[in-house]
């Protein structure tokens, strides 16, 4: 072989090696900085930041979506250098999709563009008490049992895990505590079969219950078929639909979200409030108050991005609030926003700054950073404490998303959610 021939071997090894390190690089910042799915309002022109790397072109799918200002050129031909702010128009409410290539040939990204009409929802900012229950008793962990004659004994070991879901024994549906320990006595003793939900799959087991020192039969499993707490609703839509939180409900020992059968909304009265310091979150204090006089809606889901359910008219009569244009993210920009909030015993707004907007955050309810400066609520609450997660943020008189988490070492910044992601629910 030659000195040029492997000159040339070389440069063709080199450029192989940097063509599929570009295409990989280039590939995988797509995938974290431009969104999977995008909102605009029928008729209205939107315009869309990406910072791509050079070479990454965005084509129409749809004639129902066009790009840019050509006028004259099918939408499907139509390419923009994303290096450039994009506009977008929808001529008419439907999802379609727009699509990324490297070099205009390999394609690196599908994007969904939802086109809806205008939508309106009523921040609201008031804290309630939240009661679930949950789909089955839920496994907190195993633990051991002096028998009868003294052996220490652990029959649930190995059998159920922390966070599965009971949901019958013996054939009969498990809707609480009470359930479980009548099946279970019932048993007197014999092998029970157990139909239990792990991770969304439906498992069968058998499990023996021990007769224990006290003269009961039990399985050696601690299980919960509730929880409770106070958080803040974020808004309340034209049909009566609420958010709130935005961020799910998790079981304080298994770290896992609560998979539930219904739940409600109730008064609640805030008794104090503990300000967050350096390393130690703040919190809102206070007393709910269970009974069909109190309660103030239903909750029917709750996910990564909220509890979500209806209000009944007890709630409408008692919170109004004036509906509001939605803002979706691209409507989101640093600088000056407004938290609402009931802290202070009456519903107001205090001024934040939004530091950062993440408008592809691999985390849904970490859109983007906050920092409280209104000097009131500062003195207050020290910035953000549990119990205000579901604080709606208003930016340009638009509800754009909502508070849910406090930065530990920094009570005064947190994240938020943008309010298109709890409206998916």
């Amino acid at each position: 072989m030659t000195r040029k021939e492997r000159l040339r071997r070389i440069l063709a090894g080199v450029f192989c090696f940097s063509l599929v390190f570009t295409i990989a690089f280039t590939w995988g910042y797509v995938k974290l900085a431009v969104p999977d799915r995008l909102n605009l309002v029928v008729s209205e022109e939107e315009i869309f930041h990406f910072t791509l790397p050079p070479g990454v072109t965005l084509e129409s799918d749809s004639e129902e979506v066009v790009l840019g200002n050509a006028s004259n050129i099918p939408a499907g031909k139509v390419r923009i250098q994303t290096t450039e702010p994009v506009s977008m128009y929808g001529a008419s409410e439907g999802s379609y999709h727009l699509g990324m290539k490297l070099f205009g040939l390999i394609r690196m990204k599908d994007i969904q563009v939802d086109v809806v009409d205008g939508m309106y929802a009523a921040p609201c900012g008031v804290p309630v008490g939240i009661y679930l229950k949950s789909r089955g008793v839920m496994v907190v962990g195993t633990g051991e049992i002096v028998n009868d004659v003294g052996n220490v004994v652990e029959p649930a070991f190995g059998v159920l895990k922390s966070g599965d879901y009971i949901e019958t024994v013996n054939g009969r549906e498990m809707e609480d505590k009470d359930d479980l320990i009548q099946a279970v006595s019932a048993s007197s003793g014999s092998p029970v079969s157990l139909e239990v939900r792990r991770d969304g799959e439906l498992l069968k087991v058998e499990l023996e219950p021990v007769l224990a020192e006290d003269g009961t039969y039990k399985l050696g499993a601690w299980v919960r078929d509730d929880t409770q707490g106070i958080g803040t609703v974020t808004y309340v839509d034209m049909n009566g639909s609420f958010g709130a939180l935005g961020h799910g409900i998790s079981d304080s020992d298994t770290g896992k979200l609560v998979d539930i059968r219904e739940g409600g909304l109730y008064d609640t009265q805030i008794m104090g409030i503990e300000k967050g310091t350096s390393g130690k979150p703040g919190v809102m204090s206070g007393v709910i108050y269970y009974g069909k006089g109190t309660k103030l809606g239903e909750v029917t889901a709750n996910t990564e991005e909220g509890i979500f359910g209806t209000v009944n008219r007890r709630f409408l009569e008692r919170f109004q609030s004036e509906a509001i244009p939605v803002g979706f993210r691209q409507d989101v920009h640093k600088g000056q926003a407004f938290i609402r909030s009931d802290v202070s015993g009456e519903v107001r707004d205090y001024e934040i700054e939004i530091q950062k907007v993440d408008h592809a955050s691999l985390q849904k309810n970490k859109g983007m950073v906050i920092r409280v400066v209104d000097e009131e609520l500062l003195k207050l609450t020290g910035g953000i404490v549990q119990g205000m997660s579901g604080s709606p943020i208003i930016q340009d008189g638009k509800l754009i998303g909502a508070v849910t988490h406090v930065f530990i070492q920094d009570s005064t910044k947190g994240y938020g959610i943008f309010i298109e992601n709890m409206l998916e629910h």
